[in-house]
């Protein structure tokens, strides 16, 4: 970086630093044709009082910090002035003033779909995140979530197990991970995709920061898929923001009995997209993702192994569940066979992949 670049960008550095100053306040100003630096340097008359004070005495140990990062390979600062800035995102009321990037910037010009839900999904729930995202991912289309626990992690590791394109939008700095648990997915997502937040190095996981992380989230992408979530979720202020920003907006509907499938029940009820495949997305999605000029690949399916006959008593078991989720004595009761055989055939058929526990005792069929 030469150093009017390096000037210039420790300028929006500070800029972006400012208390309590957020992009209502400096996009206007930035887009009027003053450059970071000159803001800094000689303020025009209608710089707010605060802002003025802090260009004053700005923070330098900050600005350092951010520096250092953008010094790092594949770190990158990209501000809204530059061409390369979204298109999308810059059609936002709001749209953030820069954006810190980690890992291949060029990700963010190619159409993506948001993939939200809840932080502790059921097992079906994860596994639905999962194939959606990996058939999506794999026809190209860019998998953006929110590097969340639960739903969120489950759709980064679906892109990248068919080797598909994924961006995480953080809530925090891109010099640390939260959750911290979503460390080593973090690093694959860096490597294969892209990270990206608007926060600068050091910011910790503040709850006001969530809101805005999902703002960017919906704004990049041409729609977003809630696959599970309670009725009051930071999944439905997602969907909310999307359809704000005038994007579409999809959701998988569940059992009637989970409390998680209720956000989703919500959603279609004020008018989003009932969707029970990725193809369903892919034609909903059609005009858009032809006119930017994206002609979705085949995606590849994955082998599903030999079909397996199993014994007749434990297809009783899951006729018996059908398809919604079973306690034990509901099963003993519908099947007449003992408890402690019921038990043990849930058990192996667990095993073998065919149901799934859930809190509470209940078993689902998979």
């Amino acid at each position: 970086m030469d150093s009017t670049a390096n000037d210039e960008a420790a300028a929006w550095c500070a800029l972006l630093r400012a208390p309590g100053v957020g992009s209502r306040t400096l996009n206007p100003l930035l887009l009027g044709g003053t450059t970071a630096r000159q803001l800094i340097e000689d303020p025009p008359p209608n710089v707010p009082a605060a802002l003025r004070d802090y260009l004053r005495e700005p923070d330098h140990a900050g600005i350092e910090s951010d520096m250092h990062w953008l010094d790092q390979p594949r770190n990158h600062l990209l501000t809204l002035v530059d061409p390369a800035y979204p298109a999308l995102l810059r059609e936002l009321a709001n749209p953030p003033t820069a954006l810190f990037l980690h890992g291949d910037p060029d990700i963010l010009g190619l159409p993506q779909l948001a993939i939200v839900g809840s932080r502790n999904p059921s097992s079906g729930g994860r596994r639905n995140a999962h194939a959606f995202a990996a058939h999506l991912a794999g026809t190209g289309l860019v998998i953006g979530s929110g590097l969340a626990t639960g739903i969120d992690a489950a759709a980064h590791e679906g892109a990248l197990s068919v080797e598909g394109l994924t961006l995480a939008v953080t809530g925090t700095g891109l010099d640390r991970v939260y959750p911290a648990q979503n460390r080593a997915l973090a690093h694959d997502i860096a490597m294969n995709g892209l990270l990206v937040s608007e926060f600068p190095t050091g910011t910790p996981p503040l709850p006001a920061n969530f809101p805005r992380r999902n703002r960017i989230l919906a704004g990049l992408a041409l729609g977003t898929l809630v696959v599970e979530a309670a009725l009051k979720s930071g999944s439905l202020i997602t969907a909310r923001l999307a359809a704000e920003a005038g994007r579409e907006v999809f959701a998988i509907p569940g059992t009637i009995h989970n409390p998680l499938a209720r956000g989703c029940h919500a959603l279609i009820r004020d008018g989003a997209k009932l969707v029970e495949t990725g193809d369903h997305i892919l034609e909903e999605l059609g005009p858009l993702l032809r006119r930017a000029g994206f002609s979705p690949r085949e995606a590849v399916v994955p082998e599903t192994g030999v079909t397996e006959t199993l014994d007749p008593q434990h297809q009783s078991i899951l006729d018996a569940m059908g398809f919604d989720p079973a306690t034990t004595d509901q099963l003993v009761a519908r099947t007449g066979f003992p408890a402690a055989e019921v038990s043990s055939m849930l058990l192996l058929l667990e095993m073998q992949g065919h149901v799934s526990s859930e809190p509470g005792g209940l078993f689902t069929r998979v």
